[in-house]
């Protein structure tokens, strides 16, 4: 299975005009990845006709909802995203609610829950979101987020528990949710895969769906060069006229720490003198690669699982050799790296790791400062648009 899902990654991230460079195993699947397509294709269509026509009706919650999302799969940013956005409500005196699926292992949902501890963040945890969101609020009490946001300082001092917004993880085509903000994240590395819908390529709508966008934000812009970035902005400027809206953002390496003392922060220059073989299971492991790259590793060597790929006993012998091996050519000078995303996944099995030396590699997520646009622009639009959203008038 892992096979058959790295051979369809690549076929996702390789143009038509390239197919003859696929192994010819790998050109076999495409007649059937067309067909599944063209069926995900029609499948797509009715459900969002469904909802357009209103035999189905979104359900709407008593507080704003902000739906992070994207348009392709993986690796685009959404649950860095999705932190920094429940950090800013926290710092305002806002408790935020986070509704996440949970996909395999629940690594997103680990991950936030170990970040967000100590704020008034809440998470909830559900295929039916607006099931887990009802639950939640009718158990804190929901605020009046409009109000907390124009300063109403008496609601705002108390520090109460109260649900005043909720952030959509991997929301977009979520559509059974109804929503205030839509926030969607492109990968600047591989924003459109070949172009194909899933699974034939790595969209999971056409486009066009970039028109219900309302913050569009290309995710790591420090890793690609200026002109993919204008190559980007052009296609989404082509769709819909969102210039105003379009932000960057990145992750930026901070520390490392091992998996046996997950308390003790390394500086990132630990593996200067250091082979390391970079394991991952995420959506973007390219952009795992580049960060090691820049942070100055003596010799990079890497393994990539598909994303959310729990570690069985087979892989961790596949690491254990690969390790060994870089060991005895650079003198036990030789590391295992992960993301926070893998480590959260199975802590457990990394400790079948421990005769090695285990890093994970911590970053924090920002919006960088390009084209007149930075953080406080992206909050100043944040907080607009859910007020002009919520139809609070106010001086602002």
């Amino acid at each position: 299975m892992e096979r058959i899902k790295r051979a369809i990654i690549r076929i996702a991230v390789t143009p038509d005009n390239r197919l003859s460079d696929l192994p010819l195993t790998h050109r076999s699947l495409l007649p059937l990845l067309s067909v599944a397509s063209s069926l995900f294709s029609l499948s797509l269509s009715l459900r969002r006709a469904l909802y357009q026509y209103r035999l189905f009706s979104p359900h709407r919650l008593p507080v704003p909802v902000i739906s992070v999302g994207n348009i392709t799969w993986g690796g685009t940013g959404k649950t860095p995203m999705v932190e920094y956005i429940s950090r800013f409500f926290d710092q305002a005196g806002i408790s935020p609610l986070i509704l996440t699926r949970g996909y395999e292992g629940g690594d997103e949902a680990k991950m936030l829950e170990r970040h967000l501890f100590g704020t008034s963040a809440k998470i909830g945890l559900g295929k039916n979101r607006a099931e887990v969101a009802a639950s939640i609020i009718k158990k804190f009490g929901h605020a009046n987020l409009p109000s907390l946001l124009v300063g109403e300082k008496s609601e705002m001092n108390s520090k109460n528990e109260k649900v005043g917004v909720v952030i959509l993880d991997d929301g977009m085509q979520h559509w059974s949710l109804s929503r205030q903000v839509e926030i969607v994240m492109i990968n600047g590395l591989v924003p459109w895969g070949n172009g194909h819908l899933i699974p034939r390529g790595p969209l999971r709508e056409p486009l066009s769906a970039l028109n219900r966008a309302d913050v569009i934000v290309i995710h790591h812009g420090n890793l690609v060069c200026e002109a993919q970035l204008k190559s980007i902005e052009s296609t989404i400027l082509r769709i819909c006229s969102k210039k105003h809206l379009i932000y960057f953002s990145e992750l930026v390496p901070s520390h490392f720490f091992e998996i046996k003392d997950p308390n003790e922060k390394l500086p990132l220059n630990t593996v200067h003198d250091f082979a390391v073989l970079c394991v991952s299971a995420i959506g973007c492991p390219d952009s795992f690669i580049k960060a090691i790259t820049e942070i100055g590793a003596l010799n990079i060597h890497r393994l990539d699982f598909s994303d959310h790929h729990s570690v069985q006993s087979d892989d961790i012998k596949l690491i254990k050799d690969k390790i060994r091996n870089l060991a005895l050519v650079y003198n036990n000078k030789a590391a295992i790296i992960v993301t926070e995303k893998d480590y959260d996944r199975d802590p457990a099995v990394l400790q079948k790791l421990g005769e090695f030396k285990v890093l994970v590699l911590c970053s924090s997520f920002r919006i960088m400062p390009l084209k007149s646009k930075g953080e406080v622009s992206f909050k100043a639009k944040l907080k607009e648009l859910i007020l002009k959203k919520c139809s609070y008038k106010t001086n602002l």
